[in-house]
């Protein structure tokens, strides 16, 4: 018998996150989001924060061409994603829960019963999210939104070869700035 796993991905700002944890809180089951980068830095020995951070860059880059040589086998992306795919998969299959990001809709496509989620919202809804909630105050938040969201859909992309953001790779997306946090974390367990 499979497990109900619901994946959350976003776009920056948007909420995803606090909707990820909501929804695990009012099912009483387990978000993992934070907890699985801490997992991660741990299994393979490089700080959190590397983690993080290699978890939003698609290899490739000038920092890969600097750092690897094509005839040296994997890097520490692929070493990170292996990981990452490891331990998405354990987590599905111990029981229910709810995993935000790391591209989990992917992973978990044909290995648990998962409801795939996208949140999105516009960028004046995100760009004054991000000041409320995280007390950002960079000169130009559209930008850092925007570079954010570009990374995220790169890696999604080198990694599972599909589009981020496109509504047929998920069940159900929802614009969290048209139906509000709560409403999404509603819908999300209504669905569950």
């Amino acid at each position: 018998m499979k497990n109900r796993v619901i994946t959350i991905s976003r776009e920056f700002g948007s909420g995803g996150r606090t909707i990820g944890k909501t929804v695990a809180e009012k099912l009483g089951i387990p978000c993992y989001d934070n907890k699985l980068l801490q997992e991660i830095a741990a299994q393979s020995g490089f700080e959190q924060n590397y983690v993080k951070e290699a978890s939003e860059y698609a290899p490739g880059g000038v920092l890969a061409s600097v750092f690897s040589h094509p005839s040296s086998g994997p890097n520490n992306a692929d070493y990170l994603w292996e990981i990452q795919y490891k331990l998405i998969t354990e987590l599905a299959e111990k029981g229910p829960c709810v995993i935000v990001g790391r591209c989990a809709d992917y992973i978990l496509r044909d290995k648990a019963d998962c409801l795939r989620v996208f949140i999105h919202a516009d960028i004046p809804f995100r760009m004054e999210r991000i000041l409320n909630i995280y007390g950002e105050r960079e000169k130009s938040l559209e930008q850092r939104l925007k570079d954010k969201d570009k990374r995220r859909a790169a890696y999604h992309r080198f990694y599972t070869d599909m589009k981020w953001g496109h509504a047929q790779n998920y069940d159900i997306t929802l614009n969290s700035g048209t139906l509000g946090i709560d409403k999404c974390v509603k819908i999300i367990q209504d669905l569950y």
